[in-house]
């Protein structure tokens, strides 16, 4: 049983990138990224069956964050968490809950099948709106003026639902490219040796980074817009 657990505790240090002589380190000379995995290591190694995850990608560096989802897989007990990280979301997620609109909704499958279920939901949508908009059309002599007092709404004086959750998902999908550019940057600047080339890939990864805070700012006020 001791041999078994020892075992373990290789094993998952091993996950953690502690390999070597590292697994002997004291944890004073540790750095901030090998804190956070040794932390990680403990929680897995307890017993727990359930493990609740709040933005577990937070204050963490790309390489953590791509080693904990892989130890993650190896978990047998239940994950909840919530994550803004795509790369993250795509490679730990089993199963998607989406709160929206006071409701609750459960999307069985991975995030690219959440993905794609939100996309035929809204082409589903658009078919529906077409037709009804068709349907609606009517010749300009037939038209009758509005009840007297009332105002004539047009459709393009206020954006539909179905606007607004076009945005989402086109917001989404240039979120998780922005991400994958800056975490390449990041890789790349990690692994640079020449000065030059590591500021322009700090200057690129800043630029991106940006952008991509810009978009997912965007993200969350449009949330309040189907609230």
């Amino acid at each position: 049983m001791i041999g078994t657990k020892s075992q373990q505790i290789l094993d998952l240090a091993g996950a953690m990138l502690f390999r070597g002589s590292a697994v002997n380190k004291k944890v004073s000379v540790l750095s901030g990224g090998e804190r956070a995995r040794l932390c990680m290591a403990g929680l897995l190694l307890g017993p727990f069956n359930v493990l609740v995850l709040d933005e577990p990608g937070n204050h963490l560096d790309v390489e953590t964050v791509d080693t904990l989802a892989e130890a993650l897989l190896d978990y047998r007990g239940t994950l909840i968490f919530t994550s803004h990280d795509r790369s993250f979301m795509k490679t730990v997620a089993t199963n998607v809950v989406e709160v929206k609109d006071g409701r609750v909704l459960n999307y069985l499958g991975d995030y690219a099948a959440y993905l794609a279920a939100v996309t035929r939901e809204i082409d589903d949508a658009d078919a529906i709106d077409a037709g009804v908009q068709g349907q609606r059309i009517q010749p300009v002599a037939s038209r009758k003026p509005p009840p007297s007092g009332r105002t004539p709404v047009h459709p393009s004086s206020a954006r539909t639902e179905r606007d607004i959750r076009k945005e989402v998902t086109n917001l989404e999908r240039t979120i998780a490219k922005l991400d994958a550019e800056k975490r390449q940057h990041n890789s790349d600047l990690l692994a640079a040796t020449d000065p030059a080339e590591a500021l322009r890939l700090h200057h690129a990864m800043t630029a991106v980074g940006e952008k991509l805070a810009a978009a997912e700012e965007r993200w969350l006020a449009i949330q309040d817009e189907l609230a």
